[in-house]
């Protein structure tokens, strides 16, 4: 059982994160941050996504705004 949770550990750190050990090592900052910068960028495409289908639903008055609308309320 210990050598399968060794392979996992293998597969991880070896495998898996080596293009993040790469990252990590270059000078520039910018660069090695690029996929944080790809969440971000993917994180405020969601969230105008999100915000412009609130706006749709308020518009059309299909928002519910009483006291009863959620249970935990």
């Amino acid at each position: 059982m210990r050598a399968f949770f060794e392979g996992i550990e293998n597969l991880f750190v070896n495998g898996l994160f080596a293009p993040f050990d790469i990252l990590r090592e270059m000078e520039n900052w910018w660069t090695s941050n690029t996929v944080n910068w790809l969440f971000v960028i993917a994180g405020v495409i969601a969230m105008f996504y999100w915000l412009a289908k609130l706006r749709l639903f308020e518009q059309r008055g299909e928002e519910d705004h009483s006291i009863t609308a959620h249970s935990y309320l």
